[in-house]
């Protein structure tokens, strides 16, 4: 199973988003067709809001993928 870790710059990110900028779609048109799908999953549970907001220490399933998100480390 591929592990991603996704730093997020930011309170959090559209799932649709998510999955465009780690690689898994080509756009977050893309993205919510997949998530609609019911092949997206957030914390274990099958997520079907497209837009819904992903914050750092949640995960993300998508197949075999797994998308770990973190905290961008602030710049000092």
């Amino acid at each position: 199973m591929p592990n991603i870790e996704f730093k997020l710059r930011g309170e959090f990110v559209e799932l649709n988003q998510l999955l465009k900028l780690t690689g898994n779609c080509d756009s977050g048109g893309a993205g919510k067709m997949l998530v609609a799908t019911g092949v997206v999953s957030v914390d274990g549970k099958v997520e079907l809001r497209k837009t819904c907001k992903i914050r750092a220490g949640q995960v993300v399933s998508l197949g075999d993928v797994r998308i770990n998100v973190i905290a961008a480390e602030s710049p000092l």
